[in-house]
């Protein structure tokens, strides 16, 4: 009962202060916060279904052993998939929509979508609590000034993972159009030096590992899946659809339509990069008939100004002399 007493009677003493108590009314807000959030997400694990997590730990632990992911991933996978599960749309068209947008920046793994969806609610409700530990209870604002400090945060958390998505996918795009006529060279190379489609994309994709890897990844992918037994023109088609590059587009095409009529392929690649440098010495030409008209505003506003400054300064200040003195 004394220790106890005594224990309450030194704790009264340090609180005395105003800083003091400020700095424990923190504390205690901060205690809550964190017990709140480790409730929320033992509950919604909780309310998760067991055996599903047991099989998605399982598939974690495969691409962890496998070398497709980190071990890191698969405990963040862990964590927030079962909270992202609950944010999926329940509307199949936004769901495929999304899962089509993740394979195309190279998200391939099953639980992808729910954590897209639970890194989304992870910074959509963390920054906000942060500013309300760390800003707030230390700095006196004015009402509106702290509500938008908790709103604009909030806002910019739920916006980043798609604006990530978004230019994981250009870059990814950019990076498979760029290996694209390498590729090509090779494969009419392969092709007519008596190798099948299927032998010539792989010799391709170990020849691409270090100079174009992700479009080394897809050739890869695609001979798994030949050997696994499933034939070419479904392997094109989920080519095509994992990337979703135009180029790649019309390269699964022309190659489905030289399939069908049995033409040779050697004649149909080259046909194709041929068609293929045009289109890209096309864009060039693009592009640099285009860099007139855009430095046009440069050179307006940032060029003349100086130039002006330098043709027509020292005579201004002759005639502002001559003036003066007359």
């Amino acid at each position: 009962m004394n220790v106890s007493t005594a224990w309450l009677e030194s704790v009264s003493g340090l609180l005395k202060g105003p800083q003091a108590m400020q700095l424990g009314f923190a504390a205690l807000l901060g205690m809550a916060v964190f017990s709140l959030m480790v409730a929320l997400v033992l509950l919604v694990m909780g309310l998760s279904d067991p055996l599903r997590r047991r099989l998605k730990h399982l598939e974690a632990s495969a691409e962890v052993a496998g070398g497709h992911g980190k071990a890191d991933e698969s405990g963040l996978v862990q964590w927030l998939g079962p909270m992202g599960e609950k944010l999926i749309p329940e509307k199949d068209e936004v769901r495929s929509r999304i899962a089509t947008e993740l394979r195309h920046a190279g998200k391939r793994s099953p639980s992808a979508v729910s954590l897209f969806y639970g890194i989304r609610l992870l910074l959509t409700v963390v920054p906000p609590l942060l500013v309300l530990l760390l800003i707030i209870p230390f700095v006196r604002l004015p009402p509106m000034v702290a509500v938008l400090l908790l709103i604009i945060p909030a806002i910019l958390g739920y916006l980043l993972p798609r604006f990530w998505l978004e230019r994981a996918i250009k870059l990814r795009t950019q990076q498979l159009r760029r290996g694209l006529p390498d590729a090509l060279d090779l494969l009419v190379v392969c092709s007519e030096a008596g190798l099948g489609l299927g032998a010539a994309i792989q010799r391709v994709a170990r020849d691409l590992e270090v100079s174009h890897p992700e479009l080394a990844d897809e050739l890869h992918l695609f001979g798994m899946q030949t050997r696994a037994g499933m034939d070419n023109k479904t392997a094109l088609r989920d080519l095509e659809e994992r990337t979703g590059v135009e180029d790649i587009r019309g390269l699964v095409t022309t190659l489905l339509q030289s399939m069908r009529f049995g033409t040779s392929i050697a004649m149909t690649l080259r046909l194709f990069a041929v068609e293929l440098r045009d289109k890209r010495t096309q864009e060039a030409e693009e592009k640099a008939a285009k860099v007139s008209t855009k430095m046009l505003f440069p050179l307006i506003f940032c060029v003349f100004p100086s130039f002006f400054v330098v043709a027509l300064g020292p005579p201004l200040l002759g005639a502002a002399a001559a003036l003066a003195g007359r």
